[in-house]
């Protein structure tokens, strides 16, 4: 990723001021829009999907309401479901990977290219869940196509570090810097035109915003879970708690009436 937007920055610096004549970095009149939902495949997540599913109704909504159509492209189970059951037509449904892979990413982003190239969308966007912490991951919108000449070379990156503090689970976030612009002499002849290079470049940046989106969307809802499983088990003991301080008064209870019983049987006996 940061060698594409050295190369990219360092090519689109070569060329300076010029007309880019690239078919991903043009915008068009937006008559139809592609949504790439992501959610997960499975539940027991929290409000991950919900909210992630709500970011994709919020954002069709929007675009209906403006008189644009809008086809659906769903990553996981519980998007896809959600739709098919109020019978919305989807373009194409995949399943989420709990491992994401360079290949899944790219058989998705492909399919995302050739419709755009084809002229049957004029945007793609994509609806994931940023990951920001263990506690905490928000969905997000972001624009696939069409690319942005300015942004692709000024974009740094992160690194999350799953560690353990105070006995629990914890992050640590590292930063970097977007990739330096690389260096072309003005003397310097390419063996193919630098459009032709930056043709080949964008769809591989491409398949890279593709496969980062999806892999956030994994690793928020695997916190999530995280964070549901730890509230499951937090509930769990805290009812055991109550139910033990229950039964000990009702035990209590049952103890002193008998005591009680027992005196009174033995004054009746007296009298």
């Amino acid at each position: 990723s940061e060698t594409l937007q050295s190369v990219f920055s360092g090519l689109v610096e070569r060329l300076g001021k010029e007309p880019l004549e690239l078919p991903l970095l043009q915008t068009r009149d937006v008559k139809s829009v592609t949504i790439v939902g992501v959610t997960g495949d499975r539940g027991l997540c929290g409000s991950y999907n919900n909210y992630a599913i709500k970011k994709v109704e919020e954002r069709k909504a929007e675009l209906e309401a403006k008189g644009i159509e809008v086809k659906l492209v769903t990553i996981g189970t519980k998007v896809g479901g959600y739709y098919k059951r109020r019978s919305v037509e989807l373009v194409k449904e995949y399943n989420c990977p709990q491992a994401p892979t360079a290949a899944f990413a790219t058989e998705v982003s492909s399919a995302l290219l050739r419709s755009y190239l084809a002229g049957e969308t004029d945007k793609v966007e994509i609806i994931y869940t940023k990951f920001i912490s263990l506690i905490s991951s928000t969905p997000t919108i972001r624009t696939l196509l069409p690319l942005s000449a300015t942004g692709i070379e000024m974009e740094g990156d992160e690194i999350f570090s799953l560690t353990t503090k105070d006995g629990d689970f914890a992050t640590e976030k590292t930063e970097f810097s977007a990739a330096e612009p690389r260096k072309y002499e003005k003397d310097m002849l390419f063996e193919q035109d630098p459009v032709t290079i930056l043709n080949g470049i964008l769809p591989l940046y491409l398949n890279g915003l593709t496969l980062r989106a999806v892999q956030e969307s994994v690793a928020s809802e695997l916190a999530a879970r995280m964070q549901a499983m730890q509230s499951a088990s937090d509930n769990a003991k805290s009812l055991q708690k109550d139910l033990s301080v229950e039964y000990n008064r009702m035990r209590q209870a049952s103890v002193t009436q008998e005591i009680l019983e027992i005196c009174a049987g033995a004054e009746a006996a007296q009298a």
